[in-house]
C-alpha cells in the first residue's frame, strides 16, 4: 500500500468519521490492492446497521473517491453484501 494513497484515504475518512461515530460506528482503511481497489473495515453500530451498503456508497466510497479519484472500488471487508 502506497503512503500517499494510504495517507490521503485516511485523511478522507477523517472527514467522514464525525458522522460514523455520531451513529457509533467507525471505519478502518485495510489495505489498497494494486488494482487500486480498497478494502476498509466497518466498526461498531456500522457493521451490523441495515444503512451500512448506503453509508458505503453513499458516504465512504464518495469521499474517498473525491479525494482518490484513481481508486476503481471501495470493498468493506465485513458487510454481508460487500461489492459495491
Amino acid at each position: 500500500m502506497s503512503d500517499d494513497l494510504s495517507q490521503r484515504i485516511k485523511l478522507a475518512l477523517t472527514e467522514l468519521r464525525p458522522y460514523l461515530e455520531s451513529d457509533g460506528g467507525d471505519i478502518r482503511l485495510l489495505d489498497i490492492d494494486a488494482d487500486m481497489n480498497v478494502r476498509v473495515e466497518l466498526h461498531g453500530a456500522c457493521a451490523s446497521c441495515n444503512q451500512a451498503a448506503m453509508t458505503m456508497k453513499a458516504g465512504v466510497e464518495e469521499v474517498i473517491r473525491r479525494a482518490v479519484p484513481e481508486v476503481k472500488s471501495v470493498v468493506a471487508v465485513n458487510m454481508p453484501s460487500n461489492t459495491l
